[in-house]
C-alpha cells in the first residue's frame, strides 16, 4: 500500500512542463492506479480498521483522490468509497473534504440560480430561492457579485402583487436580510446600490408622467418593519461611506415618495416605518436632508401635513427628541411638544404654567450627567413579609390617614418593590392605577400630593422596567405621557430629583424597540436578556439616563462567513472549486470543453481567479470519456504514423481497462457505450483490410487486435444491445470478405521484409512480434466464438456459420504446420489447441464447412488431435517425466472431448467409436485399431493435472454413451487389474481426488449400468456383455452381470461412501485453505458458506504429492477393489452389510491412489487389514476431503440407475445407510433464494456472476437428480414416504423449488430452472398420488402459504414464451394430482357434517385466487385443437379445478364456460347427423369417434362444473343441457364410455336441484315451448328404458338407476314412473336363496340388482305419493318385508311407508310386515332397532287399530326389554342415536298403555 501511495504521488505531482501526451499518460496512470488502490482496499482493509493499517503516504493520496474531480465524475461510487476509508483514516482531511464539497456545493448552485432566473416562462420561485441562499453562502469563493442584482430583483418582483405567497415573502425577505448585513463589504456595497437602483426606478420622479400604480409596487420588498430597520441601524452608520450614502438615499427617497406612492403603498411604509421610528430618530438633525426629513416624522402642525405619525404618535416621537443628544434637535422638539401641551381641554387647569422661563428648561429637562443604575433584586425568595407590605399600601391607599405618613409609605413601598418578588403583590391590590391617580391629581393642582409625586414616579418606574406588558400598556396612553411631561415640570418647578421620572419616560418612549423579538421569527435561543432591552446604536444616539442593556451590536440577519482562506490556498482544493465553477457554469464538462473547443474561454465572465489553467483542461479532457475517446479515434484518423496510431490503441485500451476494473463500481460514462454512438469502425477497417508489410505494421496490428480483444470482451452476456450486435456483424463481415480478410489467414504466421531505417533487424525481434500477433489473433477469435454464443440477432448468426468453418479449416492448417509432430513449437502449438478448443466448444461448429462434410471435418480434426496426443503423451510414456506439453495436453484432451460431442450429434455411423482407436506407427493400421484401441484414453485418467483428469473422464463418459463405446473401454482395461470397472469404481471412492473428476467416473458407470448385464450365470453364457466379472483367487469362482456388481458394490463400501460424501458436502460458494487436523483452522463441519462467501480466492482441491516412501511398483494399475474377500464368496447369495452411521464413518475410505502420472494403486487384496493399520497411524498432513454437490448429483444418478437394475439390493443399502435422509438434509432453498437474488443485483463482477450462476445452476441440478432418485425409490417401494423423517420439511423446500422466478436469467441458466421444475413437479405428483395421506397435507399447505409466486410459476410453465412441451405437461399433471386430493379432502368435509380442515390450499381454493388460476386454465384449453395433447391434460387439471373450488366454478360460469360447452354439444351433434347422411361407413366412423371423444371430454368438464354448485346448476338449465344431452342419446347407446360420462353428469347434474330433475322429465324450462310433459321422448323416459336395455349389474345401469334416485325426489318424475308402470319391474328382480340371502352383499350377482332397485325405492318412499305408488305394486309390500332383515335399504322403505296415514292399514294387517318391525327390536345394531322403533311408533300415533293389533303380552315384552337395553346404552355412550331409540321406546311403551 505504501508503494501504491508513492505512484499516485509521482503521477500526480508531474511537471506541467512535459508534453501533453505524457501529461495525458501520467493523468490516465493515476486514475488507473486510483482505481486498483480503492478497489485492492475494498479487498482486504474493511474501512473501520484502516486508520491502524494504512501508510500515512496512502492515507495522504486517498485523501486527494477523494479531491479529484475526475475520478467522481467519472465514477461517483468509487470517489465515495475512498471518502468512506479518509473519513477512519484522517478526520481533519475529512472534514475538509467536506467543505470543499460544500463549496463546490455552492458554486454549482450559483450558476444555477443565474440560469434559471435568467431563463424565460414560469419558475420555481421557491427552488430559486434555496438555489439563491446557498448561492449567497458561497459568495466568499466565487465572488461572483451580479448575482446580488439578480436576488434584489427576485424580491422586488414577489412582493408586486397584491396577494403575494406568505412562504414566498417570508424566504425572500431573508435572503435581502442577509444581503444587506453580509459580512464582505463588497457584497453589502452591492446590496445597497442595487437596492438603491430599484428605490430610484420604482419611486423616481419620471414615473408620474406615466402614472403607473404597479410601478411602485417594486419596493414593496422595502417596506417591512424589519429590513428598514436593518437600513436604519446598521446602513446608515456602516463604516464603509458608499454603504451609508446607499442606506441614507434609500430613505430619503421612501420618506419623500408621498408624491410617487400609492396611498396603498403609503400606508404600507407608514405601517413598516412606525417600529423603527425610535431608531431612525436618533439620525434627525437640522443639518442634513435626512435628519430634517426625521424631525418632520414628530411634526403634526399644518406645515407638515403629510407627515408619517398620526397625532398620537407624533407625541411619543417629539417626547423622544428630547432624549437626543443634539441640543438643536431638542429645541425644535419642544416647538413640537408645545402643541400638545397647550392644545388640551384642560390645558388652562392644569400645572405648572408654562411661562418662558419653564419652556427654556423644556430641552435639557430628561439630560442626566450620569445614568443611574436601575436594575432590582430579580432572588425569588424575598425577607419582606406580605403582611407588612399590604398594610404600607393600605396607608398609602386611604384617606384618613395624614399626608406625612403616606408619603413615608409611598417612599417605603419604592424601596419594597426594589425586590421583583413583591411586584405581584402590590399589583394585586392595584399599585399601579393609584400611583397614576395620585401623578395626575398632582398635576390637575392638587399640591397637597406633590410631596408624593417623587415616590410614586419611583414605584411606576420599577413595576415598568420589570413588567413589559404594562410598559406596553402605559406606553400607548397619550394623556399619561403628557401628565408625565408636566410632572417632570412640576418636579422642576419645586426642584426636585427628576430623574426617576427620566427613567420613566425613557422606558415609556423607547418600549417600541425595547424587544429582541420585534426583528426576527426566531427569538434569542440561549441569550438571556433583562426585561428592558435597547440596540445598541440607539443608546449610542440617544442620551438615556439609565444604564440599559444594548442588543444588537451587529445586525441579526448578519451570517457566519464559512473559512475560505485555507481552502482557497491550498492547491488540490483550489482545483476542485475551479473545475465545479466552470463546469456548472457551462452547464456541465461536456459544454465546457466544447466552448473551450470552440473559442477561447472568456475569463471576464466571472472571477480571474476561477479560471481553469491548461493542466487542468487536459486532465478534465482526459479523463472524460466522450471527448477522450473521441480524441482518440480522430487521433487515428488524422494519424502521420504508426506511433500516433499506436498511442491511441494504448489509450483506448487503458480506457477499456479502466472500465473494467472499475466494476462493479458503475462510470458515468460506460467507454463501451460510448464507444458505440462513435464511429471507430470505420477509423479502424482500413488498417485490418491488408496484411502486414512490415514489423513495424505488425506491432501495429497487434495493439489494433489487442483493442479489438480487449472492446469485445467488455460485452455483458446477459445483456447484449443492437449497438453491439452491429459491432459484431461488422467485424464478422470484415471477417469474411474475401478481399480484405486478412486476420484470419495471419493464424498461420506472415512474412514480413526487414524495414529499411534497419536492415540488419534481430530475427528474434520479428520471431518475437509474429508470437504475439497469433497469440493476440487467437484470444480475440476466442472471444468473438464466445460472444457468438450470446447472440441472439439473425445475421449475426448467419455470418457465424462461415466464420467458424474457415476458423476450422485455419486452426487445422496451424496444426499440421510441421511434418513431425514431435518438434512442434510448444507455445505455437498450444495457442492453436486453445482456439480449437474455443471453437469445437460451440454447438454445430463443423456443420457449415463448404468444402468438407461435418463428419469429415471432425474426422480430420480427430486424426490431429490423436496425432498430437500420441506424440506429447503416449510415445513419451506420459508428461510425468518432464513438463513439456502440459498445456498441450490438456487443451487437446478437452478439445477431444469437445469434438467427441459433436461427433455424436452430426455422425450417427455406428463405427464412430473405432475412429477413436490410436494406431502405432511400427504397425498396420488394422493391428494397431485391435491393439492399442482407447487404451492412450486409461493413463490420462490418472494424469498429474486435475483438468486433464477431469477432461479425459468426460471424453471417456461421451464416448461410453454408445454400447461399442462400452465395449471399447472394457477392452482397452483388460490388461489392468481390477478392469474398467474397478479403476472407476477407485477414481470416484477415492476421498482426496477432486469431486469434479469423481463425478466423471460416476458418469461413465451410469453408462455402463445401462448395458444388459446378465442376471446369472445361465444367462452370463449366452450374454455378449460379460461385464463386470470379479475374481476370487481363493477360490478360482468367478462372478459375472449383477452377481459381480453387488459383490463390487459390497467390497468397495460404495454406500457407505456415498453417505460420507453427503455427510462432509460443502455447498458453499468459496472458501479459504482449510487447514485440517490442526485447532487452529476450522474444520470442514465448522466453515459454512456464510463463512467463505466473502474470501477472496476460489479454493481448487489439488491432489497431494506423491509420497517418497511408497514401495509399490508404478507400473501397476490395479485397484482396491478387484480382488473380492473369501467371506462374501461363500455365501449363496450377495447381501449387505449393515453400515455404520455416516457421521461416524471418516476414515474406512478405499486405498489412497498415488497421484503421479501414470500411477495408481498396487493390488491390496487385503484392504481391509491395511486400513486398519493405517487407522492406527497418525498422519503428519491429514488429507483436506472436499465434496461438492456436483459429485453428489452423479451419486445420485448412479443410485438411480442400481435401482433400475438391482432394485431390492439398492433400496436395502439405501435404507442402511440412510441415504435419503442424509442427502434430503442438503436440499436446501435458502442458498438458491440467495444465489438468484444477487444475480439480479446490478453491477455485479463478472467473474462473480458466473461464480455465482455455477453455485445456482449447480444447487438446482443437485435437486433434480436427488428428485429422479427420490422418485425412484418411492417406485419401487411406495411404503418408503411414510417412513421419511424429513418428508414434511423436504415437501415444504420443494415446493419453494417452484417458487423461483427466472425472469431476468440468461437462457441456459433459465433451461436449468425448466429441468429442476420438471424433476420437482414429477416428484411431487408421484409422492401425492402414492400416498396421500402423508405428502398431501404439506404440499397443499406450502402452496397455499405462497399461492402467488406459485400461480406466477404455472402461468411461465404454460406460456408460450417458455414453449417447453415436457414441462407443461408435468406442470398439469401435478395439479390434476392435487386437485384430485383436494376434491376428495372436500367430498369428506361434506360428507362428515361440514366439518373444515381449514389448510391453507383448501382457504386459497375458496377464494378469489382460485378465479385466476381457472382463467388461466381456460385460456389455455379454448386455444387448443382436439388432436393437441396438452388439450385433454389441460381439461384434466381444469376438471380437478372446478371438482374442489366453488370460486373457480362460478368464475367458470360467468365466463361462459357452460353456455360455450352447451353450445359446443350443440354444434358437434349438427355435425354427427351431417356425417351421418353421407356415404362412407370407414370414414363416418373414424369421425364419429373423433366427434364422440370431444363430446366426452365436454361432459366431464361439464360434470366438473357442477359438481355441488347450485349457481352453476341453474346456469346449465338455463343453457338447456337437457336437450342437448336428450339430442346426443342415439350416439351415446352406441358408445358406452360417452355414455357413462353423460349419465355421470345427470347424475351431479340432478343431485339436490328440483329444476334439473324437472327438466329431465320433460316439463322443466329447459324444454322446447309448446311441447307436452308427458311426451314418451323425454330423457327420463330413455334412462328408464336404458335401465332394461344395459347388461345386469353394468356401470352403465348402476349410473342409471342412481340418477334414477335422484330423479325420484321429484314429483313430476314419480308421476312418470307411476304412469309407466316402472315399479312392476322390482317384482321381477331375481332374489338370491333364502339360506345366503343374508350373507350375499349387495354388489355381488343378482344382490347388485336388488340392490340399486331398492335404493330407487327409499328415494321415491320419502313422499307419500311414491309411498302409495310402492303400495299399488302387488306383492311389493310382501316382497320387502322378507328383505327387510337383511337389507338396509329394504328396511329403510318399509320405516318410511309407517309414515303415511292411509298406508298404516296396509301394514298393520300385514303379519309379515308387523312381524320385521318387531324383530328389530332385538337386532344387534343400534340403527335396526331405531327404524324398528320409529316404524313401530309411527304406526301407534293416532291409530286405534293398531294399538289394539299391537296390544299383547308379546309385543309389550319386545318392548320392555329393548326399553331396559336401550336405556342402559344410552348412560354409557351418550350418542344421539341411542338418546333417540330411547325416546322412541318410551313414547311406544306410553301409547300402548293408554
Amino acid at each position: 500500500m505504501e508503494l501504491l501511495g508513492d505512484i499516485l504521488s509521482y503521477h500526480q505531482n508531474c511537471s506541467a512542463d512535459i508534453p501533453h501526451s505524457s501529461q495525458v499518460q501520467h493523468r490516465m496512470a493515476y486514475i488507473g492506479t486510483a482505481i486498483f488502490t480503492i478497489k485492492l482496499l475494498q479487498t482486504i482493509l474493511p474501512p473501520e480498521k484502516a486508520s491502524d493499517n494504512l501508510p500515512e503516504n496512502t492515507a495522504t493520496a486517498v485523501f486527494h483522490l477523494c479531491l479529484d474531480t475526475s475520478l467522481g465524475s467519472l465514477l461517483p461510487s468509487m470517489q465515495e468509497t475512498a471518502v468512506a476509508y479518509l473519513e477512519q483514516v484522517n478526520s481533519e482531511s475529512h472534514d475538509l473534504y467536506r467543505r470543499v464539497t460544500r463549496a463546490a456545493l455552492w458554486m454549482e448552485s450559483t450558476c444555477n440560480f443565474l440560469k434559471e432566473v435568467q431563463a424565460e416562462g414560469e419558475k420555481n420561485w421557491l427552488e430559486l430561492l434555496e438555489l439563491a441562499d446557498q448561492a449567497i453562502d458561497g459568495l466568499p469563493f466565487h465572488q461572483h457579485l451580479p448575482i446580488i442584482k439578480e436576488c434584489v430583483h427576485m424580491c422586488s418582483y414577489l412582493w408586486k402583487f397584491d396577494q403575494p405567497s406568505p412562504l414566498l415573502q417570508s424566504e425572500s425577505q431573508k435572503l435581502l436580510l442577509k444581503l444587506l448585513s453580509h459580512p464582505l463589504l463588497p457584497v453589502k456595497k452591492e446590496t445597497y446600490e442595487c437596492t438603491l437602483d430599484t428605490v430610484k426606478d420604482c419611486l423616481g420622479i419620471q414615473n408620474l408622467s406615466r402614472r403607473e400604480p404597479a410601478v411602485c409596487a417594486g419596493v414593496n420588498f422595502i417596506l417591512h418593519h424589519r429590513v428598514l430597520y436593518e437600513i436604519s441601524a446598521f446602513g446608515l452608520q456602516d463604516s464603509a461611506e458608499k454603504v451609508s450614502v446607499a442606506a441614507k438615499d434609500i430613505l430619503l427617497f421612501l420618506l419623500k415618495g408621498r408624491l410617487t406612492m400609492t396611498a396603498s403603498s403609503w400606508d404600507r411604509f407608514n405601517g413598516a416605518l412606525y417600529p423603527v421610528i425610535p431608531i431612525l430618530q436618533g439620525y434627525a438633525s437640522t443639518e442634513d436632508s435626512l435628519g430634517n426629513c426625521v424631525l418632520l416624522i414628530s411634526d403634526v402642525s399644518d406645515v407638515a401635513r403629510d407627515a408619517l405619525c398620526p397625532r398620537t404618535a407624533g407625541l411619543k416621537s417629539a417626547l423622544r427628541l428630547l432624549f437626543t443628544k443634539q441640543p438643536a434637535v431638542r429645541i425644535a422638539a419642544v416647538q413640537q411638544i408645545l402643541p400638545h401641551l397647550t392644545s388640551g381641554d384642560d390645558a388652562n387647569t392644569t400645572r405648572p404654567d408654562l411661562d418662558k422661563l419653564l419652556i427654556s428648561s423644556l430641552p435639557n429637562i430628561y439630560c442626566l450627567r450620569n445614568p443611574v443604575d436601575i436594575t432590582l433584586d430579580s432572588s425569588n425568595k424575598s425577607v419582606l413579609k406580605v403582611e407588612s407590605v399590604e398594610k404600607l399600601f393600605c396607608i398609602l391607599h386611604s384617606d384618613t390617614v395624614a399626608i406625612s405618613l403616606r408619603r413615608s409609605a409611598a417612599e417605603q413601598l419604592s424601596v419594597v418593590l426594589q425586590d421583583t418578588a413583591m411586584h405581584p403583590v402590590l399589583k394585586n391590590l392595584g399599585i399601579t392605577d393609584k400611583v397614576v391617580y395620585f401623578i395626575t391629581e398632582s398635576v390637575n393642582g392638587n399640591k397637597s400630593f406633590d410631596c408624593l409625586l417623587e415616590p410614586c414616579v419611583c414605584i411606576l418606574r420599577k413595576l415598568v422596567y420589570a413588567d413589559p406588558s404594562l410598559r406596553h400598556s402605559l406606553a400607548q396612553r397619550n394623556l399619561l405621557l403628557v401628565t408625565l411631561l408636566r410632572a417632570s415640570l412640576v418636579l422642576k418647578e419645586n426642584q426636585g430629583n427628576g430623574s426617576e421620572i427620566a427613567i420613566l419616560m425613557s422606558l415609556l418612549l423607547f418600549d417600541e424597540i425595547a424587544s429582541i423579538g420585534t426583528w426576527s421569527d426566531k427569538s434569542a435561543r440561549g441569550v438571556t436578556l433583562s426585561s428592558f432591552s435597547l440596540p445598541l446604536t440607539a443608546v449610542r444616539r440617544y442620551s438615556i439616563p439609565f444604564q440599559a442593556a444594548t442588543h444588537h451590536a451587529v445586525s441579526p440577519y448578519c451570517c457566519v462567513l464559512p473559512p475560505a482562506a485555507d481552502l482557497l490556498t491550498l492547491s488540490p482544493a483550489r482545483q476542485v472549486l475551479q473545475v465545479a465553477w466552470n463546469a456548472a457554469w457551462h452547464s456541465g464538462i461536456d459544454n465546457l470543453l466544447e466552448k473551450l473547443h470552440a473559442v477561447a474561454c472568456d475569463s471576464s465572465e466571472f472571477h480571474p481567479d476561477l479560471k481553469l489553467s491548461e493542466v487542468q483542461l487536459l486532465s478534465l479532457q482526459t479523463m472524460h470519456l466522450p471527448s477522450a475517446l473521441q480524441d482518440c479515434i480522430q487521433a487515428i484518423v488524422t494519424a502521420s504514423g504508426h506511433r500516433s496510431v499506436a498511442s491511441a490503441l494504448s489509450r483506448l485500451c487503458l480506457y477499456l481497462l479502466i472500465d473494467r476494473l472499475a466494476l462493479p463500481h458503475v462510470p458515468t460514462h460506460s467507454c463501451g457505450d460510448t464507444l458505440h454512438s462513435l464511429s471507430w469502425q470505420a477509423a479502424l477497417t482500413r488498417f485490418l483490410q491488408v496484411r502486414p508489410a512490415c514489423v513495424e505494421d505488425e506491432r501495429l496490428l497487434v495493439g489494433i487486435v489487442t483493442f479489438l480483444n480487449a472492446y469485445f470482451k467488455q460485452t455483458r452476456a446477459e445483456f447484449v444491445s443492437d449497438a453491439e450486435d452491429g459491432d459484431l456483424r461488422w467485424i464478422l463481415e470484415l471477417l469474411l470478405n474475401q478481399e480484405t480478410a486478412a486476420l484470419l489467414h495471419l493464424l498461420l504466421g506472415v512474412e514480413t521484409q526487414a524495414s529499411p531505417q534497419s536492415p540488419r533487424e534481430p530475427e528474434e525481434l520479428k520471431n518475437h512480434v509474429s508470437q504475439r500477433l497469433q497469440r493476440e489473433l487467437t484470444g480475440f477469435f476466442n472471444t468473438l466464438l464466445l460472444r457468438l454464443s450470446h447472440t441472439t440477432d439473425r445475421l449475426c448468426l448467419a455470418l457465424a456459420g462461415p466464420f467458424k468453418s474457415q476458423l476450422a479449416g485455419h486452426l487445422l492448417q496451424s496444426l499440421r504446420v510441421s511434418d513431425a509432430p514431435r518438434f512442434y513449437g510448444l507455445p505455437s502449438l498450444e495457442r492453436t489447441l486453445q482456439g480449437m478448443v474455443s471453437l469445437t466448444a460451440q454447438p454445430g461448429w463443423s456443420s457449415h464447412c463448404p468444402d468438407l462434410e461435418p463428419g469429415s471435418l471432425c474426422s480430420k480434426y480427430l486424426s490431429g488431435l490423436l496425432e498430437v496426443i500420441s506424440s506429447f503423451y503416449v510415445e513419451w510414456g506420459g508428461n510425468s517425466l518432464s513438463f513439456m506439453g502440459k498445456g498441450v495436453t490438456k487443451n487437446a484432451i478437452i478439445c477431444l472431448l469437445h469434438l467427441s460431442h459433436e461427433m455424436m450429434a452430426k455422425i450417427k455411423d455406428k463405427d464412430l467409436i473405432s475412429q477413436w482407436s490410436l494406431g502405432n506407427e511400427g504397425t498396420t493400421e488394422e493391428a494397431s485399431a485391435s491393439q492399442l484401441g482407447l487404451a492412450w484414453l486409461i493413463p490420462l485418467w490418472v494424469d498429474r493435472d486435475q483438468e486433464v483428469r477431469f477432461a479425459s473422464l468426460g471424453l471417456g463418459a461421451a464416448l461410453s454413451s454408445r454400447p461399442s463405446g462400452c465395449q471399447a473401454l472394457c477392452a482397452s482395461c483388460q490388461n489392468i487389474s481390477g478392469g474398467l470397472w474397478g479403476t472407476l469404481l477407485n477414481i470416484l471412492l477415492d476421498q482426496q481426488e477432486s469431486s469434479m473428476v469423481r463425478r466423471e467416473a460416476a458418469f461413465i458407470l451410469q453408462n455402463l449400468l445401462v448395458m444388459p448385464m446378465p442376471a446369472n450365470a445361465e444367462e452370463a453364457k449366452d450374454s455378449h456383455w460379460q461385464h463386470p466379472c470379479v475374481h476370487d483367487e481363493v477360490t478360482s469362482v468367478s462372478l459375472v452381470g449383477l452377481p459381480a456388481l453387488q459383490a463390487l458394490l459390497y467390497h468397495c463400501q460404495y454406500f457407505q461412501s456415498v453417505a460420507l460424501s453427503a455427510s462432509i458436502c460443502y455447498r458453499g460458494r468459496y472458501t479459504f485453505h482449510l487447514q485440517p487436523g490442526g485447532s487452529s483452522g476450522p474444520s470442514i463441519h465448522e466453515s459454512t458458506s456464510e463463512d467463505s462467501e466473502n474470501s477472496l480466492w476460489f479454493w481448487r482441491c489439488e491432489p497431494p504429492p506423491p509420497t517418497t516412501d511408497s514401495s509399490r511398483p508404478s507400473s501397476s494399475l490395479s485397484t482396491s477393489s478387484t480382488v473380492v474377500s473369501n467371506s462374501l464368496m461363500r455365501g449363496s447369495t450377495p447381501h449387505t452389510p449393515k453400515a455404520p452411521s455416516p457421521l461416524s464413518f471418516t476414515e474406512d475410505t478405499p486405498a489412497n491412489r498415488l497421484m503421479a502420472q501414470g500411477q495408481s494403486d498396487t493390488d491390496t487384496s487385503n484392504s481391509a487389514t491395511t486400513l486398519d493399520s493405517q487407522q492406527g497411524e497418525p498422519l503428519a498432513t491429514e488429507p483436506v476431503v472436499m465434496v461438492t454437490p456436483d459429485l453428489l448429483m452423479a451419486h445420485c444418478g448412479l443410485l438411480t440407475n442400481l435401482l433400475a437394475i438391482l432394485p431390492d439390493f439398492t433400496l436395502t443399502a439405501i435404507g442402511h445407510n440412510q441415504l435419503l435422509q442424509v442427502l434430503a438434509s442438503l436440499v436446501d432453498i435458502g442458498p438458491i433464494q440467495k444465489c438468484l437474488s444477487e444475480l439480479r443485483t446490478p453491477n455485479i463482477l463478472p467473474g462473480e456472476r458466473e461464480d455465482i450462476k455455477s453455485q445456482f445452476v449447480t444447487a438446482l441440478q443437485f435437486v433434480s437428480s436427488f428428485c429422479k432418485l427420490l422418485e425412484s425409490c418411492v417406485e419401487a417401494n411406495t411404503e418408503l414416504i411414510g417412513q421419511l423423517d424429513l418428508l414434511k420439511q423436504l415437501l415444504s423446500t420443494l415446493v419453494a423449488v417452484l417458487m423461483l422466478d427466472p425472469k431476468g436469467l440468461d437462457a441456459g441458466t433459465r433451461n436449468v430452472v425448466c429441468v429442476c421444475w420438471k424433476d420437482v413437479f414429477m416428484l411431487l405428483a408421484s409422492l401425492v398420488k402414492r400416498d396421500g395421506s402423508a405428502s398431501h397435507p404439506s404440499v397443499s399447505a406450502a402452496l397455499g402459504r405462497r399461492w402467488r409466486a406459485f400461480a406466477g410459476t404455472i402461468s411461465e410453465c404454460m406460456s408460450e414464451e417458455f414453449a417447453d412441451p415436457l414441462l407443461h405437461t408435468v406442470a398439469l399433471q401435478f395439479l390434476s394430482t392435487v386437485f384430485t386430493e383436494e376434491a376428495k379432502c372436500r367430498s369428506e368435509e361434506l360428507a362428515s357434517s361440514g366439518s373444515k380442515r381449514g389448510t391453507s390450499l383448501s382457504d386459497v381454493l375458496n377464494g378469489p385466487l382460485a378465479s385466476e388460476l381457472c382463467e388461466l386454465l381456460l385460456q389455455s384449453f379454448e386455444k387448443r385443437t382436439l388432436q393437441d395433447p396438452l388439450k385433454k391434460l389441460t381439461a384434466r387439471a381444469l376438471m380437478t379445478l372446478l371438482a374442489c373450488s366453488p370460486t373457480a366454478q362460478s368464475y367458470a360460469a360467468r365466463a361462459g364456460l357452460i353456455d360455450s360447452c352447451v353450445q359446443q354439444l350443440k354444434q358437434t351433434h349438427s355435425h354427427l347427423q351431417l356425417e351421418s347422411v353421407r356415404p362412407g361407413k370407414a370414414s363416418h366412423r373414424k369421425k364419429e369417434g373423433g366427434y364422440l371423444k370431444e363430446v366426452k371430454l365436454t361432459l366431464e368438464i361439464l360434470r366438473s362444473t357442477l359438481y355441488r354448485n347450485d349457481e352453476c346448476k341453474v346456469a346449465a338449465t338455463d343453457a338447456r343441457l337437457t336437450l342437448a344431452i336428450n339430442a346426443f342419446w342415439p350416439w351415446l347407446l352406441l358408445d358406452d364410455p360417452t355414455m357413462e360420462a353423460a349419465l355421470e353428469l345427470l347424475c351431479i347434474y340432478t343431485a339436490n336441484c328440483t329444476a334439473a330433475c324437472s327438466s329431465l322429465c320433460g316439463s322443466g324450462p329447459s324444454v322446447v315451448p309448446g311441447s307436452k310433459g308427458s311426451s314418451g321422448s323425454s330423457l327420463m323416459h330413455s334412462v328408464m328404458k336404458l335401465t332394461s336395455l344395459a347388461p345386469d349389474n353394468s356401470p352403465i345401469q348402476n349410473l342409471a338407476f342412481s340418477l334414477l334416485t335422484n330423479l325420484a325426489v321429484s314429483r313430476d318424475c314419480r308421476c312418470i314412473l307411476q304412469k309407466n308402470n316402472f315399479l312392476q319391474g322390482f317384482l321381477s328382480v331375481p332374489l338370491p336363496k333364502a339360506a345366503g340371502l343374508k350373507a350375499l352383499p349387495v354388489g355381488a350377482g343378482g344382490g347388485s340388482l336388488l340392490g340399486m332397485w331398492l335404493r330407487l325405492l327409499v328415494s321415491i318412499s320419502s313422499s307419500e305419493d311414491g309411498q302409495q305408488s310402492i303400495l299399488r305394486v302387488n306383492g311389493a309390500l310382501e316382497l320387502l318385508a322378507d328383505l327387510a332383515l337383511h337389507r338396509r335399504h329394504a328396511l329403510l322403505t318399509l320405516h318410511n311407508l309407517c309414515f303415511c296415514p292411509a298406508n298404516k292399514s296396509h301394514v298393520i294387517t300385514n303379519d309379515k310386515a308387523v312381524k320385521v318391525l318387531l324383530s328389530c327390536l332385538e337386532s344387534r345394531e343400534m340403527e335396526t332397532r331405531c327404524m324398528g322403533a320409529s316404524a313401530l311408533w309411527a304406526l301407534l300415533h293416532n291409530n286405534q287399530r293398531a294399538k289394539t293389533t299391537l296390544k299383547c303380552p308379546t309385543v309389550w315384552l319386545k318392548i320392555e326389554e329393548a326399553q331396559s337395553i336401550s336405556k342402559k346404552d344410552a348412560e354409557s355412550k351418550r350418542e344421539p342415536l341411542s338418546s333417540y331409540l330411547l325416546k322412541c321406546l318410551e313414547n311406544l311403551s306410553q301409547l300402548l298403555k293408554s
